[in-house]
């Protein structure tokens, strides 16, 4: 049986300083667990997407994301913002 590993790939966006969203971090197996778990333990939100996960693994890490990505990462970041106001009204 072929598991295919686990990935994972950190955004981060400050929007006085950047254009787009960039890669912060990125790994497979005991590394991408490693990014979901200090994910979770800061509170941020995480969105499972197999397919965007391999288009962004494709960066490198500091590499700001491709224009053609702008409209799938803006889902992403209108569900951080979604689940952050959520957590915040209760």
């Amino acid at each position: 049986m072929n598991q295919k590993r686990k990935q994972a790939v950190a955004l981060g966006y400050e929007s006085e300083q950047q254009t787009a969203p960039k890669v912060l971090a990125k790994g497979k197996g005991y590394v991408a667990e490693n990014i979901l778990d200090k994910a979770r333990e800061a509170g941020v939100p995480i969105q499972e997407d197999g397919t965007l996960v391999e288009l962004l693994a494709q960066l490198n890490i500091h590499e700001q994301i491709p224009e053609e990505l702008y409209h799938v990462v803006a889902e992403v970041f209108a569900f951080i913002y979604q689940t952050d106001q959520e957590i915040q009204q209760k």
